[in-house]
């Protein structure tokens, strides 16, 4: 488990006001490219300066110049149309939810029109005094862009599909590589949300079938963890939108799967906030040479957890995987898309992470 951090970040941020402003006003063309980026760079050393005053072993740069975290492989492909994808339900336990549909439909060969990452790299890693971490999508996140009419045109079957994307991510992992990041955090709520069978339904009605997804799928998800000198984690993220989660269940169903198929990973980041995430028993499963970072501290509620409740639950997952193969992060990130969770205050988010690292500095 290379450059195991213990307290970990897991990507976005709250976008401040002026910021999100300043985006609509550039869509807008009411606002010149170039004062635009400054205004990106100024929330970006905000939110490096706010990470590093917290006391994180590792920040990143609150994914501040992307629309969401799945930006690079939706936003940026060619081979797709503007056409809604599949209905993907999030709720959570107070109302029935909603549907979101991925913008666009793939119904060609894909290819990516430019890299995203490289500018948020670079200039993080000029700026920064602690490592930096980027964040990529996992490649059958693109389950929801899938269509048995359309997409069949290109892809006898959406595994392909999956493996031209892991192809896409695997190159923008090689070109951060190159410019030396060394710790790239695929985001994979495909993964997650399979412990769902309201999710698992939907894809078995779009021909994926969960055995497959469960090993080809896992296989193909392995092979962007190829890229020499970069320690790579998965976040098997359960869904946030709006403060609002896609799948519910345990990871009974699915961490020996990625524990055993995942093997160019080097950690795993869990969300374990509340009772959707069961118990820590699966992490029985974890190989000898991974780490785990718990996702102990909500992103979605402005509660702030008990130093005392944390430390009391690290340990008992210790007993599944040992302490030093563990670390601590907030379960998800702030602001997965632009327009943020529930919890609106930055204040509240710069607490959360600064009882992160208090408590990561207090037990290692």
């Amino acid at each position: 488990m290379p450059g195991l951090y213990h307290s970990d970040v897991i990507g976005s941020l709250l976008r401040p006001r002026y910021l999100s402003q300043a985006r609509d006003a550039y869509a807008a063309g009411q606002l010149a490219a170039p004062e635009f980026k400054r205004i990106e760079d100024r929330a970006v050393d905000q939110a490096i300066a706010m990470q590093e005053g917290a006391g994180l072993d590792v920040i990143t740069d609150g994914e501040f110049r992307r629309f969401s975290f799945l930006d690079q492989i939706i936003g940026e492909l060619n081979g797709v149309i503007e056409r809604e994808g599949a209905p993907v339900h999030f709720r959570n336990a107070a109302n029935p939810g909603f549907d979101w549909h991925a913008p666009f439909t793939v119904t060609g060969k894909i290819s990516q029109k430019r890299k995203l990452t490289i500018e948020e790299y670079a200039y993080a890693r000029a700026r920064a005094a602690r490592p930096v971490k980027v964040t990529l999508p996992s490649p059958v996140v693109l389950y929801s862009m899938w269509s048995p009419e359309l997409s069949t045109a290109a892809y006898k079957d959406a595994y392909e599909l999956f493996a031209d994307a892991a192809g896409i991510i695997r190159a923008e992992a090689q070109a951060l590589a190159d410019l030396g990041c060394t710790y790239i955090q695929i985001d994979a709520p495909d993964v997650g949300t399979l412990v769902d069978p309201e999710n698992r339904q939907l894809r078995e009605h779009l021909g994926m079938p969960t055995e497959r997804t469960l090993t080809e799928g896992m296989d193909i998800i392995n092979s962007v963890g190829t890229v020499p000198g970069v320690s790579f984690g998965l976040h098997v993220c359960k869904g946030n939108y709006l403060s609002q989660w896609i799948g519910a269940g345990s990871y009974d169903f699915t961490a020996e799967a990625f524990f055993k198929r995942l093997t160019n990973f080097d950690r795993f980041l869990l969300e374990y906030e509340d009772e959707r995430s069961g118990s820590f028993e699966p992490l029985r499963h974890l190989p000898d040479d991974k780490g785990v970072v718990l996702g102990l501290v909500s992103s979605k509620t402005t509660t702030l957890e008990s130093p005392e409740e944390l430390t009391a639950r690290i340990h008992e997952a210790a007993k599944y995987t040992g302490l030093e193969r563990l670390a601590l992060s907030t379960q998800c990130g702030f602001s997965s898309v632009l327009i943020g969770a529930n919890l609106t205050n930055e204040d509240v988010q710069e607490r959360k992470l600064g009882l992160v690292a208090q408590v990561a500095h207090s037990i290692w």
